[in-house]
């Protein structure tokens, strides 16, 4: 396993209860890289793809379960949000990450995992939080 899939497989195993995890770190840290990892990890056979226009791509994994993966880079405001009716998705209990999360943060469910990356001379540091508000 390379240096990403053992990141990866540690943050599912670190955190295995949890379905919904939050992405926040700079264009170009690495959010979709670890976000395509992660659905590997979970079996995920599709292409895995940001969707920077869709928004929100939907993948299942060799067990059947959803997985949602969100960008809201796109969005003018957070009520763009509900016009995808993104409370269906957040709430299912189903497999969601979101990248660009800053822009909906206020829309977050209580409970969920914060997933920050920074990159700083090269080296990128990831750090995963339980927020349970």
């Amino acid at each position: 396993m390379d240096g990403l899939s053992v990141v990866a497989s540690e943050l599912l195993e670190q955190f295995p209860e949890e379905r919904f995890f939050a992405f926040f770190g700079k264009m170009g840290v690495g959010k979709t890289t670890m976000i395509k990892e992660l659905c590997s990890r979970l079996g995920v056979r599709e292409t895995v793809c940001s969707p920077t226009f869709a928004i929100i791509n939907e993948y299942t994994t060799d067990q059947g379960e959803p997985v949602y993966h969100f960008d809201f880079y796109r969005l003018k405001n957070a009520e763009e949000a509900f016009d995808i009716g993104y409370e269906e998705y957040f709430y299912s209990g189903d497999w969601c990450f979101t990248e660009w999360t800053e822009k909906i943060e206020n829309l977050l469910p209580e409970h969920y995992v914060r997933v920050e990356i920074d990159e700083q001379n090269g080296v990128r540091t990831l750090i995963a939080t339980i927020i349970d508000d």
